[in-house]
């Protein structure tokens, strides 16, 4: 990986014990009242028997689904996240990198892949799109949600490029607990829609979560179809 993507790893290593406090006690209010719901609705019209989340974090996703009716299974490359998405159980995980994602032996292929706001950086999201389609069935789905490029660009050029991390959007006494926020790397629609193709997979919908109306976007969330057989 670059440097910047190593970047972010780092920086979830150091942050990996604030994030799950901050998850589990639903403590972020854009995934309280928006975001969180809108990706377990985008995945469950669909209804996969199977679903690998990739960069599950501390499993609440893994969970919400499990509790649908799917069988998950989470990877992340962060060893304490992991830890405690098994300890709270609802699917199988393992501490996995994304550049490891196309050469680890999974039992089977799966019905959907899911990437929740954990597509943050540049060579390591490439490699999660060059394995997508053969982790995935023939017409198999792969769900995305990330932060809406023109809502995200902010006052910035629209052009793919790293840009500073933050912890904007937590409150003051939260933030505090976070340290050494990663640099992310800003795509522009046209930049995902290229990713999609490049990896064999079709949008076939998109999805703009909104807090009410006229407001901006929350979030966009692809919906994409393998394919390769």
């Amino acid at each position: 990986m670059r440097d910047d993507d190593n970047s972010i790893v780092r920086s979830w290593h150091k942050n990996a014990a604030p994030w799950i406090t901050a998850v589990r006690e639903q403590q972020i209010e854009s995934r309280r009242e928006i975001t969180d719901q809108a990706i377990i609705e985008a995945i469950n019209s669909y209804a996969p028997a199977t679903v690998l989340d990739i960069g599950c974090g501390e499993g609440w996703l893994a969970r919400a689904l499990t509790g649908r009716g799917m069988q998950v299974t989470g990877v992340d490359v962060v060893p304490e996240l992991i830890a405690a998405a098994r300890q709270a159980g609802g699917g199988e995980f393992h501490e996995l990198g994304y550049d490891a994602l196309a050469t680890h032996a999974f039992p089977h292929r799966f019905d959907a892949l899911v990437c929740n706001f954990s597509l943050l950086g540049d060579s390591s999201t490439e490699s999660v799109f060059r394995a997508a389609s053969q982790l995935l069935k023939p017409d198999g789905l792969m769900f995305v949600q990330t932060l809406h490029p023109i809502a995200a660009c902010g006052d910035q050029p629209y052009v793919d490029g790293w840009r500073p991390g933050s912890w904007q959007g937590f409150s003051a006494a939260l933030s505090q607990q976070f340290r050494e926020p990663a640099p992310w790397y800003f795509r522009t629609l046209e930049s995902w829609l290229d990713l999609f193709a490049d990896g064999s997979l079709t949008v076939i919908d998109t999805k703009t979560p909104i807090r009410s109306a006229g407001s901006q976007p929350a979030s966009v969330i692809f919906v994409a179809s393998n394919n390769a057989t």
